[in-house]
């Protein structure tokens, strides 16, 4: 029977995948599926996933000291005269060694260390996810709004082509100024460029969603149409302040490193105190190594088992000047502790304000939608009645898309803002 050779199946496969086009797709999702692969796919959440897992090995390499270690191997050789060493050992035929720390100050202190910048990493992945969220649920925010102007804008097109047809009718006809149809086909063009403009902003911002959300090259992303509530906030400010303070990743990490620190600087103190190593040996001779001359008792088999006790006398000023940098650092850590937690207290008071303001542009925009709409409905009528022409019709509907377009910004702006206090209060895994 013919047996497969996995690794070449493996690499032929690749090959024939990398070889294929890519076929760029649009994915349709909504904004809690969007959060839920951006808390798992977005690249930079996955590189801060690897970190974590580096740091989290890191411990074990710490730990290697503290377990037996065992080498087995020949030190075989021919001797002439007296029995030399090698490589510290004489020679022999065969030789087993083992070692393993017993006492050593600061390597615990190097485990310990290692163990708090392991759970630091897992705080800084953590945050690292939250504000890869927080990004793609801002771009998802921008697609949506940009759909929604390029409808808008779109509308209006439509309204001032038929301006337009209205105008030049008049002109021809006699009634109006060669000049109105310039004039109305400036607009035209100027809404056809703005409309250009923003399905270019679309496009580039439906790839960079796809993008954020490790979506192949070339791949865009599209916001699904579906009813989104308001994300609902803390209801006062200072209650937003503490739940910031208590669940900021941030500082939480900056708390991490500022413990690792001071493991560091136990460490580099302990740096004065003994060292105790269990070491172990089993040696096989051969009497071609001319022992038996120049001792007098020969055995084939040999071993030893005892301690190793280092006591440091004299460590040098490195050992302090080590512990006198890991003391600076820690108290630059203490700085940004201080400096971060200010920095979010005066974050969540922005965030207030700016919800307060999109509020209130979102209450003027919609009263001003209602008029631009009552003032289009007036006309409509007008028109039925002959008193109005197209042409004013058609002006009062690209007014009236125009308070659209400020309506869906205000309501786009006050999403934004609950959004930037929902990352900062670590709620933002509401949304999924």
């Amino acid at each position: 029977m013919r047996k497969f050779r996995w690794p070449a199946v493996v690499a032929a496969v690749s090959a024939t995948l990398s070889s294929v086009p890519l076929i760029a797709e649009t994915h349709i999702m909504t904004l809690a599926q969007a959060i839920d692969r951006a808390a798992m796919q977005n690249p930079d959440v996955v590189m801060a996933r690897t970190d974590e897992m580096k740091a989290a090995q890191s411990v074990r390499v710490a730990r290697e000291p503290f377990t037996p270690r065992v080498t087995g191997g020949s030190g075989l050789a021919y001797s002439y005269g007296f029995p030399l060493s090698i490589e510290g050992s004489a020679p022999s035929i065969f030789q087993v060694k083992a070692n393993e720390s017993l006492f050593n100050r600061p390597q615990s202190f190097a485990i310990a260390q290692a163990r708090e910048s392991a759970r630091g990493a897992g705080f800084a992945s953590e945050e690292r996810r939250d504000e890869a969220v927080f990004r793609v649920a801002g771009l998802f925010i921008d697609v949506d709004r940009a759909g929604k102007l390029v409808e808008g804008v779109g509308k209006q097109v439509g309204s001032l082509e038929k301006v337009l047809s209205a105008v030049t009718s008049r002109v021809e006809a006699g009634r109006d100024l060669p000049v109105t149809k310039a004039e109305a086909n400036v607009n035209l063009l100027r809404a056809r460029q703005r409309l250009m403009s923003l399905q270019s902003d679309r496009d580039y911002a439906e790839h960079s969603l796809a993008a954020a959300l490790g979506y192949e090259p070339g791949d865009a992303v599209q916001p699904a149409r579906e009813a989104r509530p308001s994300p609902a906030v803390p209801k006062t400010e200072e209650q937003a302040v503490q739940t910031a303070l208590t669940a900021s990743r941030e500082l939480r990490r900056l708390e991490s490193n500022y413990q690792a620190k001071s493991l560091e600087i136990k460490g580099d103190r302990a740096q004065r105190l003994p060292r105790v190593e269990m070491i172990a040996q089993y040696a096989l001779f051969a009497k071609y190594s001319n022992y038996d001359q120049y001792f007098r008792r020969f055995q084939y088999n040999n071993a030893q088992i005892g301690a190793s006790i280092e006591i440091p006398v004299l460590v040098g000023p490195g050992v302090n000047a080590q512990a006198l940098q890991a003391e600076a650092d820690q108290l630059h850590v203490r700085a940004e502790l201080q400096a971060a937690r200010g920095r979010i207290a005066l974050d969540v008071h922005q965030g207030y304000q700016e919800i307060e303001k999109a509020e209130m542009a979102n209450q003027v925009t919609k009263a001003e939608l209602d008029l631009a709409h009552e003032q289009l409905s007036v006309l409509l009528a007008q028109m039925n009645e002959g008193r109005a022409s197209l042409r004013q019709v058609e002006e009062a509907r690209y007014a009236e898309d125009e308070k659209w377009i400020a309506f869906y910004d205000a309501q786009f702006s006050a999403e934004k803002a609950r959004l930037n206090i929902l990352r900062h209060t670590g709620q933002l895994a509401s949304l999924r």
